[in-house]
């Protein structure tokens, strides 16, 4: 979601301000040397190696052991989690440290004999020590657990919400398609998004600085940790640590402490609440609620830090509360951070009410009970969403579009090919044709099961068709965010916006339609990251891609088996009104999931968001998103001299809130602290410090919390052993999801 650099020295994409980003330590700076001796951007240059020795094993029988077996255990644990009230995301960071012991060991206990040796291939269960292509290969079979299948939300929001058939069988073959279709996008948009140097993937560097440090034999400094030493320190002091807001103390994921001050103020509570407010000088001590939905802040940018940061506080601290307070939409009837669907007098919304037999809006019924509405900040979320996504396709034509155009016209030309597109030229390339083989297979299994299991998926064909043009036309434009900031803009609103208005009252299709025009690029992009990680490791490009599309179908089967199981075991999962008092597994993700389809699907944005609407000025978003990057390419053509206005970045600015809900504003707060101490502090003060142990910290505090958050899950959690004190309540401001207008009664709220 945010945006390159863009330096024209030697590289397509960079532009012509790379050389005062070091001063303004904002962005990443460019180095003086040719790109041909290494890469432009300095962060690639301190942390990716210029050496390969392609003699390296890397399809070995351990590899596909450990890498099959990380791939279904990180499913398996992140669906798992997934349900729960503070989902924990166990990243393959994890798996890329579990797995390095584990090889060594069958490296020097499995026999090596050759069992047939012939001129077309040689097999052994042991062809020597474990080496770090064959770890960076397990490593993409975790990737491919480790992220959430987004389709198990059609599951959860048919069988749980609206409690509707939706066989197996047919969400097998939607999870399955979702998840593989990318693969045809990613394809197509290798050369731009994977081979240009100023595609830097931040990511990447998190897992490639791990590598190097469990691999890489490093001269001890005197006084001077070794980063393998570090991260051990590291991992250590995290695992330890998460035992506090993981079990003891679970109120250091949010301390609000302004609603200590002021347990009977409602307005006091609101601002200050970091799960149910504003979180005004809310902060949480706990690494999962600081990465959980932006991700690492020590993978950020500074640059990028710096625009999420801007845009969070524009819409949290300034449009927000005005709103708020000038009563806009009726805002005072309802909470003024919730991801609720409420009555016009601030009850909860009777869905169910509302639905016909065949699983289609009533219209009558609906009429009866009035129109839906929308706490302030989550219609404003949506405003930003429509900004967002307009915004991302005028920034990148503006910013962008030239060198892109050259790119469409000629291959790279010698000057234009940094030291690892060039290592990488000597492995053969995986053919176009592969690509587009699967896509057209995927998209025709789709347009069967559409039409086929209609009942269940109400999807017509031509609605597969239109997906698959959207996801391809955004694929480009968000992964040149993503592969430059490290944030990813949001395209499921515009998906569901689309359908909603050709294909109203079909909460399914709506759904289905969202997942295959959005998950499809996103997995796209996934699979770019996946392709420069490798390319950064010089892993064949062969090689990679069936290891990527092997992981991808374990995880799909690995995911869904886990979350049906749940499903069929768990009572009343994800029902907050009937879950015990305590209880984890509220599913929040799927709750705002199930809003949105709701919203976009059963009612429609034309009686939302359209003319039949309450909230139809919000579409003028649109508007502002496009106009707002062709204001900062404008002021940056008048005063060339600024160069910070080269900084701002309008996608990533207008998209920093794109997670809320669910994410919460402590999310924020607590990610931007981090991120302006690495990003900015210590980049810019201690640069040799942050070279060395930066994105080693960042790999060792998630394998820390992933393996103790499992380790008190199966101890205690599944013994429902459990503490219940003042430390373990969620953030003490009961009073924040109360409204402020007169006569308005919900239950624990003060009548005003």
């Amino acid at each position: 979601m945010n945006s390159p650099k863009e330096e024209e020295i030697k590289s397509p994409l960079i532009s012509k301000t790379t050389q005062h980003y070091d001063d303004a330590s904002l962005a990443p700076s460019s180095s003086k040397q040719s790109d041909l001796d290494n890469s432009p951007i300095e962060q690639v240059a301190l942390t990716v190696s210029i050496t390969d020795d392609p003699t390296l094993q890397v399809l070995t029988f351990r590899m596909w052991v450990l890498g099959t077996l990380s791939c279904i255990l990180l499913s398996f644990l992140n669906q798992f989690f997934w349900y729960r009230k503070e989902p924990l995301s166990i990243s393959s960071i994890s798996a890329q440290i579990a797995v390095v012991p584990l090889g060594h060991l069958m490296a020097s206990t499995i026999t090596n004999r050759v069992f047939f040796n012939n001129r077309w291939c040689e097999f052994t269960l042991n062809p020597g020590p474990f080496n770090v292509k064959e770890h960076v290969l397990i490593t993409i079979f975790a990737n491919s657990g480790a992220g959430n299948v987004y389709a198990i939300h059609i599951v959860s929001a048919v069988k749980i919400f609206y409690k509707k058939n939706l066989t197996f069988l047919v969400s097998l073959i939607v999870v399955v398609t979702t998840q593989v279709l990318g693969f045809g996008w990613a394809g197509l948009l290798r050369r731009y998004l994977v081979e240009p140097a100023t595609m830097w993937w931040p990511h990447n560097l998190v897992q490639v600085s791990l590598f190097r440090a469990l691999h890489e034999k490093e001269k001890r400094i005197k006084g001077v940790y070794s980063r393998n030493q570090f991260f051990l320190i590291a991992f250590v002091c995290s695992f330890a640590y998460y035992v506090f807001p993981g079990y003891l103390i679970p109120i250091l994921t949010s301390l609000s402490w302004v609603c200590w001050i002021f347990p009977t103020s409602v307005l006091a509570q609101q601002l200050g609440s970091g799960l149910h407010g504003l979180g005004l000088g809310s902060i949480g001590l706990d690494w999962s609620s600081i990465s959980s939905y932006l991700g690492s802040p020590l993978a950020s940018p500074w640059f990028a830090t710096a625009n999420i940061a801007t845009g969070f506080f524009l819409v949290t601290y300034i449009i927000t509360p005005t709103a708020y307070w000038l009563n806009v939409y009726r805002a005072k009837t309802f909470p003024i951070f919730s991801d609720g669907l409420f009555t016009s007098a601030g009850q909860k919304y009777n869905i169910s009410a509302i639905i016909d037999s065949r699983f289609w809006l009533d219209i009558e019924a609906y009429e009866r009970q009035g129109p839906l509405y929308l706490s302030i900040f989550f219609a404003i979320s949506y405003g930003v969403g429509f900004a967002c996504l307009t915004s991302t396709v005028v920034h990148v034509f503006l910013f962008h579009g030239r060198e892109i155009w050259q790119l469409s016209k000629s291959a790279f030309a010698e000057k234009n090919i940094d030291v690892h597109t060039r290592l990488m030229g000597k492995y053969k390339q995986v053919p176009q044709w592969w690509f587009i083989c699967i896509l057209l297979v995927n998209i025709g299994a789709t347009i069967l099961a559409c039409e086929y299991y209609n009942e269940q998926l109400q999807l017509p064909w031509w609605a597969v068709l239109l997906a698959c043009g959207l996801a391809l036309f955004f694929t480009l434009p968000v992964g040149v965010i993503v592969a430059t900031t490290n944030q990813m803009p949001a395209l499921n609103v515009i998906t569901e916006y689309i359908i909603g208005y050709i294909y109203p009252g079909r909460p399914v299709a709506n759904i289905c339609f969202k997942v295959y025009g959005h998950i499809s690029m996103k997995q796209g992009i996934t699979f770019l990251q996946d392709f420069k990680l490798g390319h950064y490791m010089k892993i064949p490009p062969r090689t990679m891609f069936m290891a990527q599309v092997v992981g991808t179908l374990v995880a799909a089967f690995t995911h869904l088996g886990t979350a049906w199981w749940l499903m069929d075991t768990i009572s009343d999962i994800c029902d907050r009104a009937l879950l015990p008092h305590g209880s984890p597994w509220t599913c929040p993700g799927d709750h705002v999931f199930y809003d949105a389809s709701v919203i976009w699907g059963l009612i429609g944005p034309r009686r939302i968001f359209g003319d039949l609407g309450y909230y139809s000025a919000i579409n003028w978003f649109f508007l502002l998103g496009a106009l707002a990057p062709f204001l900062v390419w404008l002021a940056h053509k008048t005063f060339p001299e600024k160069q910070w206005i080269r900084l701002i970045n309008m996608p990533v600015l207008l998209g920093a809130i794109v997670n809320m809900p669910p994410a919460t504003a402590v999310n924020y707060t607590s990610w931007i602290i981090v991120g302006f101490v690495s990003g900015f502090v210590v980049y810019r003060y201690r640069r040799d410090w942050w070279k060395r142990h930066n994105y080693v910290l960042s790999g060792a505090l998630d394998a820390g919390l992933a393996f103790m958050g499992v380790l008190l899950y199966l101890c205690l959690g599944m013994e429902h052993i459990s503490l219940d004190w003042w430390g373990s309540e969620s953030d003490g401001c009961s009073l924040a999801s109360c409204p402020t207008a007169k006569g308005v009664v919900i239950d624990n709220c003060p009548i005003l």
